[in-house]
């Protein structure tokens, strides 16, 4: 009986462990894959990846670069040209100076003749007391003739009135110009020494404070000398002045002159030595210097200017050295030129903007003052406004026609 239910648990227990495998396996069985998705047609292409082939190119036309248009309507980019080369100025004919203050006589005598037509209105009085002479004058005085050349016009006047008697208007006007001519002084030598007789080139400095015109005067100075057939270097010894050398340079370029310059704030004597051996070498006629003129100290302009001519006459000796001064300064001008007398020896004078005041007696004034001769005069703005001083001419144009 035991033996009977021991085999009916084996058989239990037989049938139950075939059954788990059964269920085991069928648990194991691998689900069927997921039915494919339906693609999304809005989606964007994929990018292409790296070893992916490319699409085979389509058989159309290809177009340059300059026909393609870019983005935001911009044009290609040109590919620049190589810069053109500059050409040198072209080299100008300045007007010839033989009667250049007799061509220019219009326009001073507008500015000027005011002290003439005062001076005749007065002499034409029927009585001439005191109380005339002294309005006389202070007409003179006014326009800036100075006070020892006044009573020597006015004593000369009333002498030769006092003889004449009666007057007629042509006689006073005769009268008062020999007396303005005797004053300005016609038996001087007014001529600008450039040509040594056993030398070359002629050696000129210019000299006066900045603001007068110097540097364009020495600019201008190059033309009247181009103009009379003469060669001309300049040299830009003014080199504290920011741009002075340019603008000497370019009115050197005008004409055909060559311009020697040194650094900025460089040595002044320096540039002044190299634009002679300069000159000497090319065969020029004249040098031209433009010097510094800055009056902060006078001890300061003194060693600066003497520097430079000592250092130019270890070449050759100057010929002239001019000083320039502002007519419009008047008597403010005597005190100018006083300082730079006691720097170098002076041996003319430039006189620029006199057509810009009435006061025409400074040429009086200065000649007096230095001892030395009006050279040349200064006319306007333009660039052959520089004409020799013509004592006649100058005259006439006070005392109007």
């Amino acid at each position: 009986m035991e033996t009977i239910i021991l085999a009916v648990v084996i058989a239990v227990l037989v049938i139950g462990a075939l059954g788990g495998l059964i269920v085991g396996s069928r648990r194991r069985k691998p689900l069927p894959p997921p039915p494919p998705k339906t693609p999304d047609i809005t989606a964007p292409p994929a990018e292409p990846h790296v070893g992916d082939e490319a699409e085979t190119p389509r058989d159309e036309p290809r177009r340059t670069i300059e026909e393609v248009d870019l983005p935001g309507g911009q044009a290609p980019v040109a590919v620049e040209e190589p810069p053109a080369p500059v050409e040198a100025p072209e080299i100008e004919i300045p007007e010839p100076t033989e009667g250049r203050l007799v061509r220019l006589r219009a326009r001073l005598s507008r500015s000027q003749n005011a002290l003439g037509k005062g001076l005749l209105t007065l002499l034409s009085r029927e009585h001439l007391d005191d109380e005339t002479w002294e309005e006389i004058e202070d007409t003179l005085l006014t326009a800036d003739v100075g006070v020892q050349p006044t009573q020597e016009l006015v004593e000369g006047l009333r002498e030769r009135v006092k003889v004449l008697g009666t007057r007629t208007p042509e006689q006073l006007r005769d009268l008062l110009r020999e007396e303005l001519l005797k004053l300005v002084g016609t038996d001087v030598d007014r001529s600008v020494k450039t040509e040594p007789e056993d030398r070359k080139p002629g050696i000129v400095m210019v000299v006066g404070v900045n603001g007068t015109g110097k540097t364009t005067t020495t600019g201008k100075l190059a033309r009247v000398l181009v103009a009379d057939g003469r060669t001309v270097v300049l040299g830009a010894a003014d080199t504290f002045r920011a741009a002075a050398a340019d603008q000497l340079q370019t009115w050197g370029e005008r004409v055909g002159a060559y311009t020697v310059r040194g650094p900025e704030a460089g040595d002044p004597a320096s540039v002044a030595f190299d634009a002679v051996k300069e000159g000497k070498e090319m065969g020029v006629d004249v040098v031209l210097i433009d010097t510094a003129g800055r009056l902060h100290t006078k001890t300061g302009l003194m060693d600066e200017l003497g520097k430079v001519k000592r250092v130019v006459e270890k070449h050759a000796p100057l010929d002239e050295v001019l000083l320039v001064l502002d007519a419009t300064t008047g008597q403010n001008g005597l005190v100018q030129a006083r300082v730079f007398a006691e720097v170098v020896d002076i041996t003319g004078i430039v006189l620029t903007k006199l057509d810009g005041t009435a006061k025409g007696g400074i040429v009086v004034a200065v000649q007096r003052e230095l001892g030395v001769p009006v050279k040349l005069v200064g006319l306007g703005e333009g660039a052959d406004d520089l004409a020799p001083f013509e004592p006649e001419a100058f005259v006439d144009a006070l005392i109007g026609d």
